[in-house]
């Protein structure tokens, strides 16, 4: 069966959960399709699929030639996707780690109705129906006219999921992580950490953010990395890791001997760095989260980038992760956030150039940075555990590996209710 996947090019996060997903089903022809950031990522990792098409040229067009040539599509979050093999007749299967998230201003029912007559054929009429509704409307759409959805965990989800199937949603599965274990088994703890502090901001790009343009967060980052290295003494090699620094952007920063190197790490380097560094940062989105406590650290978290990461994070509030995370909004809590993504994020990014350019607020941020930074390396081994265990429990469900083996069947042989026909 040839399955042509894609990914919501927004940050490394939904392309990542694809290429694990990717990866648990080896008997069948795995075709990527993506732009940007999420092509960047495939191509860091491409021994995950089978053939990889950059789209970015003539999306609409090529889309509709891979999905004519598929059997059956993958989307992890991309609604676009959805509607085009809707449109064609192709089974297709959404993946969600934010089904929480999503914001609507439209009832659902009103979307239920939209969804429930949806012609088949011509991709452009579902996209024109589908048209007036926001962005995240598009996302919940999405879910009404996929086959199955694969929905992660999170605060909120089990209910919104019930809600779902009252409106006549396909077959829903709750999942965990949806992570590749694959690399996780290949990390060996004995091996010698490349640098004493791993920094992961993620893939930074998404609807707002780009590393020229609303960029502050980065700017931060090249201002702080050179104090905390005078600040720390115990830091003597740094890793910041990320797609801002792929592509001819990496380079290095040395203060008083001490070296901080910034690029972008494959996915099985990142994961065995995590694996074997005394202490790990990090953005917090969901899937780095999800690798850091199955190889069972805790990091801490870094200030957000946009609106999902503080939705992320207060999702987790209670937690030991929550409460030694750092915020934009506490560094300047008069500076308002809208509970938005679009707007939320927007003043994310003014606030990080405020950071930037105000020299008390910058003297603040470098000072509860520092000061978690202190809570992090003062936490002993039972700490760690025990912070680690309360994450696994907020976010456990069904493993991946077993829906998967449902809707596409096994290696040896067995098939799903995908390559069947049926719903399950």
């Amino acid at each position: 069966m040839r399955i042509l996947m894609g990914a919501q090019s927004c940050g490394f996060g939904p392309v990542a959960k694809l290429a694990a997903i990717s990866r648990l089903i080896p008997q069948h022809e795995r075709v990527f399709c993506g732009d940007t950031v999420a092509v960047v990522y495939a191509r860091r990792n491409a021994a995950m699929f089978d053939r990889l098409h950059d789209t970015g040229a003539e999306r609409a067009g090529l889309l509709d030639e891979l999905i004519e040539q598929s059997d059956c599509v993958v989307s992890v979050m991309d609604a676009e996707l959805v509607c085009r093999a809707y449109a064609a007749g192709r089974p297709v299967v959404m993946v969600d780690s934010l089904f929480s998230f999503w914001q609507h201003e439209v009832e659902l029912d009103r979307l239920a109705e939209l969804c429930r007559d949806m012609p088949r054929g011509r991709a452009e009429a579902v996209l024109e129906r589908l048209a007036p509704l926001r962005p995240h409307e598009q996302i919940l759409a999405a879910h009404l006219l996929c086959d199955h959805s694969i929905v992660q965990n999170l605060r909120g989800v089990p209910e919104r999921m019930a809600r779902f199937r009252e409106l006549g949603a396909g077959p829903m599965h709750l999942t965990g992580s949806i992570i590749d274990t694959q690399v996780l088994d290949g990390i060996s703890p004995q091996a010698e950490a490349d640098c004493d502090l791993l920094i992961n901001i993620g893939g930074f790009k998404n609807f707002l953010l780009d590393y020229d343009v609303n960029n502050a967060y980065l700017k931060l980052f090249d201002r702080w990395i050179p104090d905390l290295l005078k600040d720390w003494e115990r830091f003597d090699r740094l890793t910041v890791c990320g797609g801002a620094f792929s592509e001819g952007r990496e380079h290095q920063v040395e203060v008083r001997g001490r070296h901080a190197s910034f690029r972008m790490l494959p996915h099985n380097e990142l994961l065995q760095q995590v694996g074997t560094v005394p202490h790990y940062m990090l953005t917090p989105g969901l899937t780095s989260i999800h690798e850091a406590i199955s190889i069972g650290r805790l990091p801490m978290a870094l200030p957000e980038q946009h609106y999902g990461h503080v939705f992320n994070l207060r999702s987790l509030d209670g937690t030991l992760f929550h409460s030694c995370g750092v915020r934009l909004t506490d560094v300047a809590p008069e500076h308002p956030v809208p509970q938005d993504d679009f707007t939320g994020t927007a003043a994310i990014v003014a606030l990080a150039e405020r950071i930037l350019e105000e020299e008390e607020l910058y003297k603040r941020f470098r000072h509860m940075l520092n000061s978690r930074i202190e809570q992090l390396v003062g936490f002993d081994e039972r700490q760690r555990a025990d912070g680690v265990a309360e994450l696994r429990a907020r976010l456990a469900a069904n493993p991946i590996s077993q829906i998967t083996e449902s809707l596409f069947g096994t290696p040896a042989g067995a098939q799903g209710a995908i390559a069947t026909g049926g719903r399950r």
